[in-house]
C-alpha cells in the first residue's frame, strides 16, 4: 500500500470499529466472555495503543532515526505482517502495562472514547502526510509485539489492530 492507501485503509478500518461500537446497547458493550475483554475494554485498549503513535509521529523525524536507526531491510507486505502479529498472539503473546484497559469501562464512557478514537486516527493520518513514501520504509519504531518495524508497518499494524478487536467483540457476542 502506498501512503495514500494507508490513510484510508486506517480511516475505514477505525470507522468500521467504531460503527459496529456505536450500535451496542449497554448490555453488549459490557459483555465479557470468559477471560476476555468487554466491547468498552476492546476500545479503551485501541484509544492507548494509538497515543504513543500520535506522539511520535509528531516528533521531528531525525529524533526516531537517532533513537531506533534506520532500516536495514525492505518493509514486509500487509499480509506479512499480519501474519506475524497473528503468530505472535497464537504463542501467547498479550497487550501489558498501559496498553491494558481497566477492569471495567462503563457503558456512558462509550461516546468519550468513540470521540478520542476518531481524534486519534484524523491526527495520526494527518501526520503520515509529512513522511514521504521513502521514509515510511526507513524509519523504526518499536512495537511490544513485534519488536522493530518500519513505520509502514506500524501503520499495517494500527490498520489491522481495529479489525483483530472488531472481529474479538463479534465473537464475545455470538457465544
Amino acid at each position: 500500500m502506498n501512503k495514500q492507501e494507508l490513510i484510508e485503509s486506517l480511516k475505514k478500518q477505525y470507522k468500521r470499529f467504531a460503527t459496529d461500537i456505536e450500535i451496542l446497547n449497554e448490555a453488549e458493550f459490557m459483555k465479557a466472555p470468559t477471560d476476555k475483554w468487554t466491547a468498552g475494554q476492546q476500545l479503551d485498549h485501541l484509544c492507548r495503543a494509538l497515543f504513543p503513535l500520535i506522539w511520535g509521529l509528531r516528533l521531528p523525524i531525525i529524533i526516531p532515526r537517532l533513537l531506533f536507526g534506520k532500516a536495514k531491510r525492505p518493509s514486509k507486505s500487509y499480509q506479512d505482517l499480519v501474519d506475524k502479529y497473528l503468530q505472535k498472539i497464537a504463542e501467547g503473546a498479550k497487550a501489558s502495562g498501559p496498553y491494558l484497559p481497566p477492569r471495567a469501562v462503563p457503558f456512558f464512557k462509550k461516546k468519550a472514547l468513540l470521540k478520542k478514537l476518531q481524534y486519534s486516527i484524523e491526527r495520526i493520518c494527518k501526520s503520515l502526510n509529512k513522511y514521504t513514501e521513502k521514509q515510511l520504509d526507513q524509519m523504526i519504531l518499536p512495537h511490544p509485539l513485534l519488536g522493530k518495524v518500519t513505520l509502514r508497518e506500524m501503520m499495517y499494524f494500527t490498520a489491522y489492530h481495529a479489525e483483530h478487536h472488531r472481529q474479538s467483540i463479534e465473537k464475545g457476542l455470538s457465544s
